[in-house]
């Protein structure tokens, strides 16, 4: 009761908040893509607007969480989806372990969720700019400048929440969240191949360009194209360019994820009320998706957020022991706050191949960790997110349909499941969280956390587009694939 109370408290506080309504009648395929590039431009021009009041250089510590969050340092998309897929996470977390008490298939409970969702997400954006104002991230700054940078901060989310709003209530394709980070992840993919901007990093002069691909024209008409295979960092706390290791990387990573999402385990079934008519149920091979190294990425981020946050406040000059086992920071010429040991350290991975061959130890820890983390919390999503066994066997059982060659019985087939549901979830998190760190310590492009969300959502918005043109095309169909 005192669950379904503070959901309704939530879901109430949402009718005060601006909202995209749904639209009269459901627009064409033309008028969805004509929405949806209207909302990634509006993104892309935030990403392009510096936040007023705060110094230019600011650190980029976030980098790779950048790409999963779609957010971009210093400008009003600092913040980017973060506090709408915390939110999102948060409730799933909340609903899937009964906390909160209430049945998603119920329409009206459905809507209550939506809306406390969003409630949520607002909620957290407030906080999460009031730490990165008062935490000095953004430097020191006047009690006017902090309170200019937190609305600039609420703001801009409030509008990328309205944008997702928009989008998943039948305005455009898929969502918002996707949308963000496909093109953040396929920009940054593109850029470190082909940017002819000259590489320069804090005063070191530019020699080749940014861009691997450019890179490697230019280092072979010198005679010296190996210079363009590994590039190693200009100097201390500078992240060396894209090379010709991460372009392989990024190509092999892509194929080997194509492949993988491509990959099913078929389950043959038995429809009692169609005569013991046979099919089979595929059970995809990535179980979980990317959502626990997602979920390892944002717990690395916080502790480095909050990390960062006590250093600045209670350790600057790295003289406390025991907080130096959080993790030590130095700050740059630049003014970057880049991290020098502690577990903060081992958590953000060396970038590409030249700077993991110089910090090899840290390469390996991250990756162990990072992998680990992501088996401990596929195993935690199935449990929370109705994707286990006993979940699986009672929808099954209340569709009417049994495993092939067993009885009818929840108990039963719950006990078939068991091995090959927690089988995929322990291989498929295994192989998500070695790809995306092995992915990161090589360097490939647009990061291996943000290839595996960018080739899922890509696969999303195939099937999703595929739907459109059938039911375009064939107007009778529309309501059976509702």
């Amino acid at each position: 009761m005192g669950s379904s109370k503070f959901l309704s408290a939530l879901a109430s506080v949402a009718k005060y908040l601006p909202a995209a309504e749904k639209p009269a009648q459901k627009p064409s395929l033309r008028e969805k893509l004509a929405w949806t590039g209207l909302a990634l431009v509006v993104y892309l021009i935030m990403s392009d607007i510096p936040l007023f009041g705060i110094p230019p250089q600011v650190s980029n510590q976030f980098s790779v969480l950048n790409l999963i969050f779609a957010s971009k340092q210093g400008t009003l998309m600092q913040l980017g989806i973060g506090p709408i897929v915390t939110a999102g996470m948060i409730m799933q977390i909340l609903v899937g372990s009964k906390i909160i008490q209430i049945d998603l298939s119920n329409p009206a409970d459905r809507i209550d969720f939506t809306a406390a969702q969003k409630t949520f997400a607002v909620l957290f954006t407030m906080v999460q700019a009031a730490a990165y104002t008062l935490g000095g991230i953004f430097g020191a700054l006047t009690p006017t400048q902090d309170l200019l940078v937190f609305v600039q901060l609420v703001f801009s989310t409030l509008v990328v929440i309205l944008l997702d709003e928009m989008l998943q209530k039948g305005w455009g394709i898929g969502s918002g969240i996707s949308l963000f980070i496909l093109a953040g992840v396929t920009f940054q993919v593109f850029y470190s191949a082909f940017s002819p901007q000259p590489f320069n990093v804090q005063g070191v002069s530019a020699v080749y360009a940014y861009g691997a691909v450019v890179a490697a024209f230019q280092a072979a008409l010198r005679g010296n194209f190996l210079a363009a295979v590994i590039r190693y960092p200009p100097s201390q706390y500078s992240p060396p360019a894209p090379d010709l290791v991460g372009l392989v990387a990024t190509i092999v990573f892509i194929i080997l994820l194509v492949y993988l999402q491509g990959m099913k385990v078929q389950i043959p079934v038995v429809y009692q009320k169609a005569q013991g008519y046979r099919s089979k149920i595929p059970l995809q091979f990535l179980y979980v998706s990317n959502v626990p190294v997602l979920l390892a990425g944002i717990l690395f981020s916080d502790y480095i957020f909050f990390s960062q946050i006590v250093w600045s406040r209670l350790n600057p000059n790295n003289n406390i022991w025991y907080l130096n086992w959080l993790g030590t920071y130095t700050r740059t010429a630049s003014g970057q706050i880049e991290p020098t040991g502690g577990l903060a350290f081992y958590i953000q991975n060396p970038i590409g191949l030249g700077m993991t061959i110089q910090e090899p130890i840290r390469a390996l820890v991250f990756v162990v960790l990072l992998t680990l983390l992501s088996v401990v919390f596929a195993y935690m999503w199935v449990e929370i997110a109705g994707l286990g066994p006993r979940d699986q066997a009672e929808q099954l059982a209340s569709s009417g349909l049994q495993i092939a060659g067993f009885r009818s019985s929840v108990g039963i087939i719950e006990a078939v499941l068991r091995k090959p549901i927690y089988s995929l979830t322990f291989v498929s998190s295994l192989l998500a969280g070695i790809i995306a760190g092995v992915a990161d310590v090589l360097g490939a492009f647009g990061s291996g956390m943000g290839l595996l969300l960018a080739i899922g959502i890509i696969y999303q918005v195939y099937q999703i587009l595929l739907q459109e043109q059938i039911e375009e095309v064939y107007p009778g169909l529309a309501r059976l694939l509702e």
